[in-house]
């Protein structure tokens, strides 16, 4: 019996150290899977850093790319732009010297008319008193050689290849009739180009024939040329 006894508290002795060795496996086998666990966390959020990193670098280098050549882009357009403005200056100067483009600015207003107020029975011929082709053109040299920038006359505008010419009784500028009064406008220093009514000048002579007036102003507006300036012989010099 008593061997029996012993024996009972051997086993009893013995299931209690086995099921506190088992709880102890447990609770090592449960802290060893959640420090797995956490380091396989850990692991993954790493690389998942590390990828966004890489991603972040990539797009950085990618915009810094993109911004240098949009940088090269802005400035061959600023200097195509410059090169196209110089054009457009260039192009807008030359129209003005050959007359293709309206212009304004000061100058002086001359207007020649025919004496209809003279006794033909007086004064005996009476194309004397009237506005001739000739007239008009040494009107216009005078202003030109005054400095005149730009000249019309009756809205016909003076380029190189104006013909002031008379066809019967009928004065031609441009290939176009104009009639009396004759209105010349020229622009230019106002004071120089007025003084072509100097005394012994071609305006005063007039004067003695033709009713004639000059004035200067602030705001004359010479027409631009309405016709085609073509060349069939010039060429360029090789």
């Amino acid at each position: 019996m008593k061997n029996k006894m012993q024996v009972a508290i051997s086993i009893g002795i013995m299931c209690v150290l086995l099921t506190g060795a088992i709880v102890v496996q447990i609770n090592t086998i449960s802290k060893g899977a959640q420090i797995v666990g956490t380091s396989y966390a850990e692991q993954s959020l790493k690389d998942a850093v590390l990828k966004w990193k890489e991603n972040y670098e990539n797009m950085y280098n990618t915009l810094e790319k993109t911004k240098n050549d949009l940088e090269k882009v802005r400035q061959e357009t600023t200097k195509e732009n410059d090169s196209s403005n110089e054009l457009e200056e260039k192009l807008a100067n030359a129209n003005k010297l050959l007359g293709l483009t309206e212009l304004t600015g000061s100058g002086v207003i001359v207007t020649l008319a025919d004496n209809d107020t003279i006794d033909v029975s007086i004064v005996g011929n009476a194309n004397d008193y009237v506005v001739h082709d000739g007239d008009l053109m040494e009107i216009v040299n005078e202003l030109k050689n005054a400095g005149a920038e730009a000249i019309s006359i009756n809205g016909q505008r003076i380029t190189s290849i104006t013909a002031i010419s008379c066809q019967g009784t009928v004065i031609t500028v441009n290939g176009e009739k104009i009639n009396s009064p004759f209105v010349i406008k020229a622009i230019g220093n106002s004071e120089s180009l007025s003084a072509i009514s100097r005394p012994g000048g071609y305006l005063e002579l007039l004067k003695n024939y033709v009713i004639t007036n000059i004035e200067k102003s602030s705001n004359v507006t010479v027409e631009k040329y309405n016709g085609v300036i073509s060349s069939k012989y010039m060429k360029n010099v090789q």
